[in-house]
């Protein structure tokens, strides 16, 4: 791909604005919110959306390049799949969210590695992966470590 490509000041905002829910999640616990719980519910839901979509990415990116073998599509299947794994201690009673947010975080947060190994990425789209990556991740780690507040 052009690593001179781009990105459109939308593209950019839009990415950013993609950090307000996480934002939220840890307002409402830390003002001590009654929904401090849903909040936790939440934030891990939309950072397992956020990974899956990432893999949804990698797909597109590897089908549109059509010279990547089955090893990245199976890379591409991996953040599904370990979202739901990651949810699976919730619905048994064991031990979450904060060791499941934990490990989200920090998929999440080195998520750009993938990207960086498949090569189809432009330079000015890694370096936003990268700082939205640190972004989300950082802050659903932040959830994790309030989750002993909460639970």
């Amino acid at each position: 791909m052009d690593g001179h490509l781009k990105l459109s000041p939308a593209a950019r905002a839009l990415g950013y604005a993609g950090l307000v829910p996480q934002i939220i999640c840890i307002a409402l616990i830390l003002i001590g919110h009654e929904w401090r719980y849903s909040a936790l519910a939440g934030g891990f839901a939309y950072a397992a959306a956020i990974f899956s979509f990432l893999g949804g990415v990698w797909w597109g990116q590897v089908l549109a390049a059509g010279r990547m073998g089955a090893g990245a599509y199976g890379v591409a299947v991996l953040p599904s799949l370990i979202a739901v794994a990651l949810f699976l201690p919730w619905t048994f009673g064991w031990e979450w969210p904060g060791p499941a947010l934990f490990y989200l975080g920090a998929l999440i947060a080195f998520s750009p590695l993938i990207d960086r190994a498949l090569g189809l990425a432009t330079r000015d789209f890694l370096r936003l992966r990268w700082q939205l990556s640190l972004g989300l991740g950082g802050l659903t780690i932040a959830l994790g470590l309030l989750a002993g507040q909460v639970i």
